[in-house]
Order: structure tokens, then sequence, then C-alpha cells
């Protein structure tokens, strides 16, 4: 190739999202709506386009036909492009086999082709299930002016919760001597965000060796990283101090939908020099009755409210009749809310109907979440109980 890059990212989008339940029994985790405009995939993808990185691998695997069919050409992020821009890439078969990725690591391992092509100097690995706004080309500036051969973004996490990642220990200058992953008894709370920036002829070199290593998980926290480590590489943590949220559970995907509420919310996504893109359906502006009454609510396109809506996210395309009411909720698209009935704590996947009079979840002093799966009916006047998990029929 003659022409070549700086840097390029592959980005895992192939995880089954099974801590979502119901709402990712048909789609990939990085589908998954969130913000009202957004899915999740959105993030990591305009942080791509934002920090200057216009080619992109994203690797799928488990339920892609929406996933591939939201992300198309790419042209919403600006990836449509004649050398670089978006590429879908699945499990294949070749000569010598096929078999679906085994690990993070194999799955990069098994798209090397696909990086050798652009040439790259570094490669950008990155999770499709996180929700933050992040420069990578500041990330991508630090490796660089360090010569390090791996750099690891990473933040501080409460120590209670560092044994839920791979934690980092590091020296005065950041750079790392001792990687743990998910350790019973962390030694430090520098928590791994699953974002690495390698030199590419050491991922190259390292993926080759781990797919030959007998034993190997073929993953880069279990795998690759501490190898990495233990023979000497040059490895730097670059600390992140801005919001970021591990969307792979229902209260933590509630959690990161409500952060964007309020007058002064903890997450903003309307940042004029940061902007998150999204493939959105055409629709008209929402409509807001005489008789409605919505209260620090986020509400998009399509929407028609006639019922009370406080402190919600609704997606397009979302009724709410007279006499209904919505409290503390999160809708998916299409997502009907009948007459008179009650819907709190909740999150409703796509063109789900509560019937009228039905009652969905509640307000609990444990903060239950109720979910119903996508298409799922609520039948007229019945109830769905505080915290329940209801698979949806699409």
């Amino acid at each position: 190739m003659i022409y070549k890059k700086k840097c390029m990212a592959m980005l895992l989008a192939g995880g089954q999202g099974s801590r979502l339940y119901a709402l990712t029994s048909k789609i990939a985790k990085p589908a998954v709506s969130f913000g009202g405009k957004y899915r999740i995939i959105d993030f990591p993808l305009s942080n791509c386009v934002n920090s200057g990185i216009d080619t992109v691998g994203v690797l799928t695997q488990y339920q892609p036909l929406l996933l591939n069919e939201y992300i198309g050409n790419g042209q919403p992020w600006d990836l449509d492009r004649n050398f670089g821009g978006v590429h879908i890439l699945s499990p294949y078969q070749a000569k010598e086999g096929s078999e679906w990725f085994k690990g993070t690591a194999n799955a990069i391992y098994q798209n090397l082709y696909f990086i050798k092509r652009y040439n790259p100097e570094h490669v950008l690995i990155l999770s499709g299930d996180h929700i933050y706004k992040m420069d990578y080309s500041k990330m991508l500036q630090r490796h660089i002016e360090t010569n390090a051969d791996c750099t690891i973004a990473a933040l501080k996490v409460p120590m209670s919760e560092a044994s839920r990642f791979g934690i980092l220990n590091v020296n005065e200058n950041g750079e790392i001597y001792e990687f743990e992953e998910k350790p019973k008894k962390p030694k430090s709370d520098l928590a791994s965000m699953g974002i690495y920036i390698f030199k590419a002829e050491k991922l190259y070199k390292y993926l080759e060796e781990d797919e030959k290593l007998e034993g190997s998980r073929n993953d880069f926290g279990g795998d690759v990283l501490p190898r990495m480590l233990s023979l000497g590489e040059k490895m730097m943590s670059y600390e992140f101090s801005g919001y970021w949220k591990d969307v792979g559970t229902i209260s933590s995907l509630y959690d990161a939908n409500m952060d964007l509420l309020g007058d002064t919310p903890n997450f903003q996504v309307d940042e004029k020099s940061w902007i998150i893109r999204s493939r959105n359906p055409i629709a008209p502006p929402h409509y807001v009755s005489d008789k409605a009454r919505v209260v620090n609510s986020a509400i998009v396109s399509g929407c028609e409210i006639a019922g009370t809506v406080e402190n919600s996210v609704l997606s397009h395309h979302v009724e709410i009749e007279e006499g209904a009411i919505v409290k503390n909720s999160i809708l998916f698209a299409g997502v009907k809310i009948c007459k008179n009935a009650v819907v709190e704590n909740a999150i409703i996947a796509e063109y789900a109907v509560v019937e009228e009079g039905a009652t969905v979840g509640a307000i609990t002093d444990d903060k239950k979440i109720t979910v119903l799966g996508g298409g799922y009916t609520v039948k007229k006047g019945s109830k769905i109980e505080a915290g329940e998990i209801v698979e949806g029929t699409l």
C-alpha cells in the first residue's frame, strides 16, 4: 500500500450484553438505544472522528443485523471515505478454516490483514459499549512522546469497585510496572478503560505469538498485556478524568441515561466542540398537547405527548396518551403508553405497548428497575411488578 495511516481504530462491537437481558435478546449491546436519539456505538465512533481518526474497523459477531444496518456506509459520522472510513468486520471463512472470535485479542488477530492494508504506525483498540467523550489524539500524542509500545487509558475508580477491572500499578511517570486483571485484592484504584494504543508492529508480533500459545484465552487483559509487560515492553498509562460509564448492566444503563437530565447534567451531549453524531429517522417535531405535563425530560422528534412525563428520556415516535403517567423511565423508539396507564422506574424497549389502565414498575426504596423487551404488550388493566424483566417479541 503506497499510502499509510498514522493511526487507525479497531472497535470491538460483538458483545452479547447478557447482563442487559431483554434489551439485547435480538441486538448487540453497542446497538442499544441511549439518550433518546443515540445508540451506544455512537460515542466511540464520534470520538474517533472528533479525534481525527478516519479509519475504523467495527468487529461484530452477536446479532449483527441491526448494528450493520445502523452503521451502513458511515455517512452520519463522516466516515464514508475513499481510503479509510468505517468497515464492518465479521467472522469469515478463510482457506485454513473458520471460527468465531474466541476473545478480544483473537478478534483483532483474525483481522490483521484488514489492518495491514492501511499500513498504520499505531493501532487504537476500543470497546463498543461505553458512554464517554474522549480525545484520542491527546492519548496518541502521549503514546508517541513517551515512545511507548502500548498505552492504556485508565481512570480512578472507588477501591470498593476496583476488583471488577483490570488494575494498573504505575510509577511516578505513569509507566506501568504491573497489570492485574480483576484482582481480588487490588493494589491501586487506577482501572483500565479497555482502550489501548499499540505500535502496529508490536501488536502484530504479540497477537501472532498469542495465537500459538497453548492455553491462552486470546484476551488482551488476561493474556496479551501481561505478557508484553513480563517481556519488558514499555507500557504507559494515560489517565482520563472525564465522564465514563460502562453500560453493561440494567442499572448502569439506566443511571447513564438519567445523567443526561437536570439543569447541570452529569454528562452533557450538547457541546458544539464535541458533537456526538448518530443516524436518526426522518420525523416531524415532537408535539406536546395543552393537556400534557412535562418536567425535566429529554424528548426527541416524532413524539406525541398528551399525558404526564417526569424525569424521563423518550426516543423518537413515542406516544403518551391523555391521562398516562411516565416517571423516572426510559422509553425506546415507537413505545406507546395508552390512556391512564402508569410507568415508573422502567426501561421499555422499541415498539412495546402499555395498554389502557395498565401499570409497569413502581418507585421503590431499593430503586428496582422494570424492563420490557421490544414489541411486548402489557394488556389492559394488568400489572408488571417492580424489578420484573419481561422478554419481548422483537
